[in-house]
């Protein structure tokens, strides 16, 4: 049944591919979806664009495992989006043209600043295709026993290099908003199940999450804990803060979602589809809370492990799915999250692919020349098929073991150390400069990797570094940066262009000139 489903998905997907790729002739058609989409639309995309395979494997798991400190994850990126509504999304839509760095390039030196930003832009779309990746080959091993992890990951890579490769953002878009629907109501379902198991009682739900006994990981101990307390997961508060800095900040500096924005028509419907993504997104992470405690509840935490075979929890979710709803519904919850991964790997890698052709190759390499028309495209291409078997390789090293939430916690920290500083003060501040954009950049992107390296992830009992994410010590570095950066050198042509930026951020005057230049 679970391989019907997703037969019938790939189908529906690698024809709106075909179709896509009918219509996407041209620049604007294949990065921006020729800027067609409606604000219903785009904020369906969007949701379907961050409600990624974390969010609704990795975050089950954590909250299954670790209770409310996996709950805080969810919070963490519930709240995040209205950093993205306030602060990024109109400035965003209007200054720019397909990618994070147009915005930056409108007042600095272009070449710099883009060849920076694409390449903080690569980083952070690794990590997090990376953890899409885990993820897939977690999902098609479990449910069909023929495939291992390592062609599960490997099927999941081509069918996403197909979609980014023929169908541009038109396909990526209607893949995320098919998803997003699927998604959505997958989860409804889950939720009214769970709730029908507690009586539709929010008090016996809560009641069942006081006392849960598992074996410890670590001393192989059975204990009985309270759910509903922190400290199950996180000993140190500090770590806490840490992945939240990183999560509530660091969404406004993913370019995966950012690049979203460009494919609307004016900066009213950017808005719209910001408030369309904050309604669905914060209905899906209120239901996280209902199958992450519930299948602490009523699975046990000892049986996700046994069930699953590893203990990365990533598999709480379609197991509830199981024990509530049977095969078929199981079978159901498994295709929608191998949806998810498509979707949302599709997404990073238009993102990815876009900065390096758009940014990189066409304003870098053939700065003030004009490449020859198509390159800029085909470029995109060649980078998606490149970006999208390294991460394949990457998947296959790290092995099925690594819970996906962590992984994007990085990502989300990265994002937030290296582009959220940059985009801020380019709108924001005056005296702002290229010295300090290219230093904010790069301290926040070598601080935030050098902290991960030698963090308790990767080096286990010897790590230099106490904190599992560095979000509280790269944001402060990455900003200070930034600012010493600018404090260092003087760029009159760059103040002088700071008017200019700040009426057409805010009112859009001129856009409408670019995306049809």
């Amino acid at each position: 049944m679970a391989i019907t489903i997703f037969l019938a998905f790939i189908i529906a997907t690698l024809a709106i591919t075909w179709w896509s790729a009918r219509r996407s002739s041209g620049a604007s058609a294949y990065f921006a979806a020729g800027r067609s989409i409606t604000g219903w639309q785009n904020g369906l995309a969007v949701a379907g664009d961050y409600m990624s395979a974390a969010s609704f494997l990795g975050i089950a798991g954590m909250i299954a495992f670790s209770g409310y400190d996996g709950f805080m994850y969810s919070v963490g990126f519930l709240v995040a989006y209205l950093t993205v509504l306030l602060i990024v999304a109109e400035p965003l839509r209007n200054a720019g043209k397909y990618t994070m760095a147009d915005v930056l390039a409108y007042r600095l030196k272009a070449r710099p600043v883009r060849a920076m930003a694409s390449l903080s832009t690569l980083t952070v779309g690794t990590f997090y295709m990376i953890a899409q990746m885990v993820g897939a080959g977690s999902l098609v091993a479990l449910l069909m026993p023929q495939f291992t992890y390592n062609t599960a990951v490997i099927c999941v890579g081509v069918l996403m290099i197909v979609y980014v490769v023929f169908g541009g953002m038109l396909a990526t878009t209607w893949v995320q908003i098919i998803k997003a629907v699927l998604l959505l109501s997958g989860s409804v379902l889950l939720s009214i199940l769970v709730m029908r198991h507690f009586d539709y009682s929010l008090a016996n739900f809560f009641e069942s999450l006081r006392s849960i006994s598992f074996t410890d990981p670590n001393t192989k101990q059975v204990v009985t804990q309270d759910f509903l307390q922190p400290g199950l997961k996180y000993k140190n508060p500090l770590d806490l803060i840490s992945l939240g800095m990183a999560l509530v900040l660091g969404t406004a500096g993913l370019p995966h979602i950012l690049v979203r924005f460009y494919t609307v028509p004016d900066a009213k419907t950017a808005r719209s589809s910001v408030v369309w993504a904050m309604f669905l997104i914060g209905a899906f992470y209120i239901m996280t809370t209902f199958f992450g405690f519930g299948a602490a509840a009523i699975l046990n935490p000892d049986n996700i492990v046994n069930n699953a075979g590893k203990p990365d929890g990533n598999m709480a979710a379609p197991l509830l799915a199981k024990a509530m709803g049977g095969e078929a519904f199981f079978a159901f919850i498994s295709a929608v999250a191998f949806a998810t991964i498509l979707a949302v790997v599709a997404g990073l890698t238009v993102s990815a692919s876009t900065s390096f052709a758009h940014d990189f190759y066409t304003n870098v390499i053939y700065h003030d020349r004009e490449p020859q028309p198509g390159r800029e495209v085909l470029v995109a291409r060649i980078t998606a098929f490149v970006i999208g078997a390294l991460s394949i390789l990457i998947a296959i090293l790290l092995g099925p073991e690594v819970n996906v939430a962590f992984l994007v916690g990085l990502a989300f920290a990265v994002a937030a150390s290296a582009n959220l500083p940059v985009i801020i003060f380019s709108v924001f501040w005056k005296r702002f400069n290229t010295a300090g954009a290219v230093a904010g950049l790069a301290t926040g992107l070598v601080s935030s990797i050098v902290l991960i390296a030698v963090s308790p992830a990767f080096m286990a009992k010897d790590a230099l570094f106490p904190l599992s994410n560095p979000g509280i010590v790269s944001i402060p570095l990455g900003l200070l940066g930034a600012v010493i950066g600018t404090l260092l050198s003087r760029e009159p042509a760059a103040e002088a262009k700071f008017t200019e930026l700040t009426v057409r951020a805010n009112t859009g005057l001129g856009a409408e000139k670019a995306t049809h230049h």
